[in-house]
């Protein structure tokens, strides 16, 4: 984790908080309830896993269609194209209930881990993102799971 700049590891994670507080308030029903009565149950449970969720694959789209402004030619268009599909998988999958929901978010971050893989072949991303993109992808599933699973 040396290799990746510090702010960007301190921002990846704090990324991961919204994730992790949904599973907290999931597991411990009187954090969910405090959460609830104090800033309201769209911040409790798989609420705020979900539309968080929906969210960062979308602001994760913008980032690699940034990544697709170093390329030209045909390689473009084609990163281009690969670079809107987490939103799009984001926009279409997160309706069907909080357990469906779940399962096709922890899909949309493995495919996006795909697409963080190709890019960072293609020379697009900086050495050390895939370190950093496997380390918040196993955090974001494992906390999406809680909901998955329970």
């Amino acid at each position: 984790m040396k290799d990746i700049p510090r702010s960007a590891l301190i921002l990846g994670l704090a990324g991961v908080l919204p994730f992790a507080w949904g599973a907290l308030t999931y597991l411990h029903g009187p954090l969910g309830i405090w959460t609830t009565q104090t800033i309201g149950p769209r911040y409790t449970g798989p609420f705020v896993q979900l539309l968080y969720g929906a969210v960062i694959l979308a602001f994760m789209s913008g980032v690699l269609w940034g990544f697709a402004t170093k390329v030209e030619g045909r390689r473009a268009g084609v990163a281009y194209a690969l670079s809107v599909i987490p939103a799009l998988w984001a926009f279409v999958a997160a309706g069907g209930g909080p357990v469906v929901a779940s399962g096709n978010l922890i899909a949309g971050y493995l495919g996006l881990l795909l697409l963080d893989w190709q890019f960072w072949r293609w020379g697009l991303a900086p050495q050390w993102w895939m370190k950093l993109r496997v380390l918040l992808t196993v955090l974001v599933v494992l906390c999406l799971s809680v909901t998955l699973l329970l």
